[in-house]
């Protein structure tokens, strides 16, 4: 049997005691998360308490006033060709599709691959095309995304993001501009992804993605993390009186 490399233990991504100001606002407060290998988190929460803007700090699109980030191990830069390395191995999922009009969805997909991590055209044809398969979508690869509904558009944005073979994958509410008839389409390939074993931090209003695919559930608000736990403790026994009060309300209506 092969021997498991000493790092495979430690946790993928680490948050600490990261804090975020928006001048005298301040949107983290004393946030400490660490995420293991193939472990599925879902951020949940009320508007405005910080989802997005912790989501968008573990890639760096959102600058942090102070503490740290690690993704495997490796500090995230500040800036430069560090950070567009270190990037490429988090993939981020976002709530509008940010597809590039202009290009087909093939060459959407492999962009990066070829642009970023040098891959010839034709071997990263081969991957988009298995990829965009695997999302459901492979049939409308010579379309442009205009041409595709918000569903599928999302899961071209999907099979971009795993075209870079990202060590964790991000999204930031990736079903909150969906049709509701679209939002299963979208959850069903990420829900697919998480029994693949991919390492996934979610934000979503989605509770039954959270009850069957999370590890665990982190609820935030104000800023920070309230709570958190495996989902089935979460729903059943939230402990947190402001846990308690979003649950009541969203089942309520």
């Amino acid at each position: 049997m092969a021997s498991v490399p000493p790092t495979s233990s430690e946790p993928l991504v680490v948050v600490s005691d990261v804090q975020k100001h928006y001048g005298q606002f301040q949107a983290l407060k004393d946030i400490d998360l660490t995420v293991d290998r193939g472990e599925v988190v879902v951020v949940i929460g009320p508007s405005g308490s910080g989802k997005s803007t912790l989501c968008r700090t573990i890639n760096r699109l959102e600058t942090i006033t102070s503490g740290s980030i690690t993704i495997d191990g490796k500090e995230l830069p500040k800036e430069g060709k560090g950070l567009a390395e270190l990037r490429a191995d988090v993939g981020m999922v976002f709530q509008s599709f940010n597809l590039f009009a202009h290009l087909t969805i093939l060459e959407n997909v492999t962009l990066g691959p070829i642009k970023v991590r040098k891959m010839k055209k034709a071997d990263a044809e081969k991957e988009a095309r298995a990829l965009l398969d695997r999302v459901g979508v492979g049939h409308q690869a010579d379309k442009l995304p205009a041409q595709l509904s918000g569903g599928q558009q999302q899961r071209v944005a999907i099979a971009r993001a795993l075209a870079m073979k990202p060590k964790v994958m991000l999204f930031d509410e990736p079903t909150s501009a969906l049709d509701p008839e679209m939002i299963n389409e979208v959850l069903d390939v990420m829900v697919g992804l998480a029994k693949d074993g991919m390492t996934m931090i979610v934000v979503t209003h989605e509770m039954g993605f959270a009850r069957k695919a999370a590890n665990r559930v982190v609820f935030m608000a104000d800023g920070q993390i309230v709570e958190q736990a495996v989902p089935e403790q979460f729903f059943t026994n939230p402990q947190s009186d402001r846990a308690k009060d979003f649950l009541s309300k969203l089942i309520t209506h």
